[in-house]
This record gives structure tokens, C-alpha cells and sequence, in this order.
């Protein structure tokens, strides 16, 4: 009897161990799903009522850059935070399987269908006849966009070479690619707003993609003592990455939005409205973030942090999904 009992119990804690894994990767999905919907569905509701017209095809675009934004994320965050596993003494030497392929595949196809929307004008192709590849090469965005195609090949090349951290080389010139991308010559100051959007990426990347690479390498460690190291680690640099996120999108905003007309336009143009749910978005997040560093500092299990934390990654991946639904709109009439 007192062999059996203690093996039903496992077999019965395995059971639940198996329902409750299964239960998050549904509901996991059913977020990413959910989150998907913001940039199908968002050019319509941002623009009722404010007499702009989007382009055809924005929501396809907007979930094409959101996804090339999350290709960037990943990445980036599991160099960043590998970086610091490695450098904690007596950590656990197992990580997660690297999902950094994954995520190049991914930013190579949404690429590569926004080149093909540059490669027709800006529309939506219907058909592969109406693609002018040749085109791309003629045209800044167009060659813009074929750069993206090929850094992200080349980071996936990365990702399966013995050297994983040259993929920040390829990374980097997408960031700058879109940096670019969003600021043509005929705006005011091209290079300083380019110079803000490359800061700002480069900044939320970081964020959002360390902190998912951060939790799943917590849950390779199991509770270990090194765990609490690495998130603390992460939240001291989280707490600068915020502040560079804040004033680059700001210092952006007024460009676009000059100060005495920035209310107004937050609530009468699409791109304003979208810009305003993005901020109460990030401002949600950083509450989650001063709740798992309170609870990291301060409760007796540091690693109840945990749970905030990943109802902040939740939340920064919906504001992925906006930050792309921001590109596909247009833009404020009043300029700097």
C-alpha cells in the first residue's frame, strides 16, 4: 500500500502538471489571436469619424509590420539576456531552446510581403503579375524594403551558425531600415526623427524580448537562486530601457504632433487615437513593472514577481500589435 499510494499521487500531480500546461498554451494562443485582431480591425475603428482614408490593405499591412516588430523583439532579447545568465555565478548552465530562428523566418516572410505591397504602389498585389520586383531597386522605400528581405535571411543564417551573436549585425540594419523607412526625405528633419525611431526600437526590442526570454529561461532554472539574480538584473536595466522608450516616443509624438494641438489630435485623427491607446498600453505596462520589482524586492518569495511579469510581456505584445497598426495609418496633417 505504501508503494502504490505515493505513485497515484504523482501520476495524478503529473496529470494536473499536464492539464495546466496544456490550459496556458490555449490560453497563450488565444491571446496572440486575440492580439492579431488589433491591426485587422484597428484601421477602421481609428479612422471612424475623423474623415482620413487609409491606405487599401492597412490592416494587412499593420499586422505584416507587427510581426516584423516581434522578429525583432525575440532575438534580440534572448542575446541580451543569455548575456546576463552567463555572467551570473553558479547559474544553471541549461537555457531555452532558442527561438531565434523561429523568429527570422517569421520577420523574413512579413518582409517579404511588404515588399511586395512597396513593389505595387502601395497596394495590396492580387496576383503575382501586377509585382514589380525590378521596381524596388528604383525607389527608396523599395530599396528599404528589399534590405529588410535580406538582413533578416541573413540573421536567420546567423541563428543557426556557431556565432548566434552576429545576428545583431542583421538586426540592427532592419531597425535602421525602419528607422529610415518611417521618416522620408520630405519631412522636416528627416535625420533627427530617424535618429528617434532608431533609439525607440532599439529600446522597446530589448524590453519586450528580454523579458520573455528572461521568464522562460526562469522556468528552465526552477526556483533556482540564480532566478532572482537574473530578474533583478533584467528590472535595473528594464527601469532605463522605459525611460529611453518614454522620451524618444514623446520627443516623436511632438514632432508629428506640435504641442498646442497634441490634445486635439489625440482624440480627432486616427494616428492620435492609436498613439493614445499605445500610451495608456506602455503606462499599464510600467504599473505591472513597479509591481513585480516591489514584489521581487520586498515578498518573501522573490519570484511571486513572476506573476506580474508576464501579464506585463501580455500587454507589451499588444503594444507591438499597435505600434504596427501606428505605421499603416496616416499621418497627423500638421508637421514641425
Amino acid at each position: 500500500m505504501t508503494l502504490i499510494r505515493p505513485t497515484a499521487k504523482a501520476a495524478d500531480g503529473s496529470g494536473r502538471g499536464r492539464r495546466a500546461a496544456t490550459a496556458r498554451a490555449v490560453a497563450a494562443l488565444g491571446l496572440v489571436a486575440l492580439a492579431g485582431l488589433i491591426p485587422l480591425v484597428g484601421p477602421s475603428a481609428a479612422l471612424r469619424g475623423t474623415g482620413e482614408a487609409a491606405a487599401p490593405g492597412a490592416g494587412g499591412t499593420a499586422l505584416l509590420r507587427a510581426v516584423l516588430f516581434a522578429a525583432i523583439c525575440v532575438p534580440v532579447g534572448e542575446l541580451f539576456v543569455n548575456r546576463l545568465a552567463g555572467r551570473i555565478p553558479g547559474a544553471p548552465s541549461v537555457l531555452p531552446r532558442s527561438w531565434s530562428l523561429r523568429a527570422a523566418a517569421a520577420g523574413f516572410l512579413a518582409a517579404l510581403g511588404l515588399a511586395c505591397v512597396v513593389a505595387t504602389g502601395d497596394l495590396v498585389p492580387h496576383s503575382l503579375a501586377v509585382i514589380d520586383v525590378g521596381g524596388l531597386y528604383r525607389t527608396r522605400d523599395g530599396s528599404l524594403a528589399l534590405l529588410e528581405v535580406n538582413a533578416f535571411l541573413v540573421a536567420g543564417l546567423c541563428a543557426l551558425s556557431r556565432r548566434p551573436s552576429t545576428q545583431l549585425v542583421p538586426l540592427a540594419v532592419v531597425i535602421v531600415a525602419e528607422a529610415l523607412r518611417a521618416h522620408p526625405g520630405t519631412e522636416s528633419s528627416p535625420p533627427a526623427g530617424s535618429a528617434l525611431t532608431f533609439v525607440h526600437l532599439t529600446c522597446a526590442a530589448l524590453w519586450a524580448g528580454a523579458l520573455l526570454h528572461s521568464l522562460r529561461t526562469l522556468r528552465w532554472w526552477r526556483g533556482a537562486e540564480a532566478g532572482v539574480v537574473l530578474l533583478g538584473r533584467y528590472a535595473r536595466v528594464a527601469a532605463v530601457l522605459l525611460a529611453g522608450v518614454t522620451a524618444t516616443g514623446v520627443c516623436s509624438a511632438l514632432r508629428r504632433m506640435p504641442a498646442d494641438t497634441v490634445l486635439h489630435q489625440l482624440t480627432t485623427t486616427a494616428y492620435g487615437r492609436a498613439l493614445l491607446a499605445k500610451v495608456v498600453l506602455v503606462a499599464g505596462v510600467a504599473v505591472l513593472a513597479l509591481w513585480a520589482r516591489i514584489r521581487l524586492a520586498r515578498a518573501p518569495d522573490p519570484l511571486t514577481a513572476c506573476g506580474p511579469a508576464r501579464a506585463e510581456v501580455a500587454v507589451l505584445a499588444v503594444v507591438v500589435m499597435v505600434s504596427g497598426l501606428l505605421t499603416a495609418l496616416p499621418l497627423p496633417i500638421h508637421w514641425t
